[in-house]
């Protein structure tokens, strides 16, 4: 899986050295929907850790969060992990209006902790 044509957005699953990383970019809504149960096959396929790399992303919906949300349910019902990858502001934001603030452990890049949760207020 890569970038759409129409380069707004998209998921696409990696391997690393030691976790499956899901990477999703732009604008993340229900316009993914194919790209997103394309991914579940892949991660169930590949197994965990899982690394849910949400660093490029500009706007989330319901749907996006949904698919974040799955992920980490998948991770922990097959006794493994998944974290999100450098947050942006809008993705922290999300996940505390919907009350799931907390549920999904962050992973920040060097450099990248301090202003995207102060920015967040957490």
């Amino acid at each position: 899986m890569s970038e759409d044509a129409t380069g707004q957005g998209g998921i696409e699953v990696v391997d690393d050295s030691r976790r499956t990383v899901v990477r999703l970019w732009g604008d993340v809504d229900a316009s993914l929907r194919d790209q997103a149960s394309l991914a579940m096959v892949a991660l169930l396929t590949r197994g965990g850790p899982y690394i849910i790399d949400v660093s490029d992303v500009t706007f989330i919906d319901s749907s996006g969060i949904a698919f974040v949300l799955q992920v980490h349910r998948m991770a922990t019902d097959t006794g493994s992990t998944a974290v999100l990858r450098d947050p942006p502001v809008l993705v922290i934001e999300m996940l505390d209006l919907i009350g799931l603030g907390g549920t999904i452990p962050f992973e920040f890049s060097a450099g990248d902790t301090a202003d995207r949760v102060e920015t967040a207020g957490v």
